[in-house]
């Protein structure tokens, strides 16, 4: 299914369940399925990254990504994130998709180190072909969180990873990228979409404008 086109990747997606409990301060806003399927048909179609690779979802949330990546052919998908209640819904979607080759983690991306599960070791020893993830963007209490989560992807991966961030943060994202040796790609650009979802939100949605980047590993 490597070469599913867009719109059937799409629709696909659009069966998803999104969380039944969001959590404001995760910043849990869930990736549209237009945005998912852009993204993992540009990163199957152009690099070729997904398709027999081993492939982390890092804040996997309901798994969108996840589920999209098994889709466009992915060997092996484990999907992390930090909120139980949103990797039930994860699971529930992964039962009715019927996908087997994926593995789900409770853990704080912060403190990737696992402190006692055998099972979390085994899962974060890997080496990771590709990371595709769409991290908190750290627009509340989370200053620096979406650097967080990019550190970790690399320091997990071994090819490239893909990642949404603020259009704003483009020249932060070139320079760390530049401290940690890596290569950036702006591979697009996209309108976030958030929906009033929050007691703090006054607007009944927002578009937010982000960018869709690949950090590739230096051969």
């Amino acid at each position: 299914m490597a070469k599913m086109k867009l719109q059937k990747l799409q629709s696909y997606l659009e069966d998803i369940d999104e969380f039944d409990n969001p959590k404001i301060l995760l910043e849990q806003y869930p990736t549209t399925p237009h945005i998912a399927a852009v993204m993992l048909h540009e990163i199957q179609l152009k690099y070729g990254d997904i398709a027999g690779c081993s492939v982390l979802d890092l804040g996997c949330g309901c798994g969108i990504l996840t589920i999209g990546s098994v889709i466009k052919g992915a060997a092996y998908v484990l999907g992390i994130d930090i909120d139980e209640e949103a990797l039930e819904v994860c699971r529930r979607n992964l039962d009715e998709f019927e996908v087997s080759n994926v593995d789900l983690l409770q853990q704080d991306i912060v403190n990737i180190s696992p402190k006692d599960s055998k099972d979390s070791q085994k899962m974060l020893s890997k080496n990771f072909d590709t990371v595709i993830m769409n991290p908190p963007f750290g627009t509340k209490k989370n200053a620096g969180i979406d650097m967080e989560f990019v550190r970790a992807a690399l320091m997990m991966s071994t090819n490239a990873v893909y990642s949404l961030h603020k259009f704003k943060t483009r020249e932060h994202l070139h320079k760390k990228a530049q401290d940690w040796g890596v290569s950036i790609e702006i591979l697009g650009e996209f309108k976030f979409n958030v929906a009033n979802t929050y007691k703090c939100h006054k607007e009944e949605e927002v578009d937010i404008k982000v960018i869709f980047v690949r950090f590739g590993h230096k051969k």
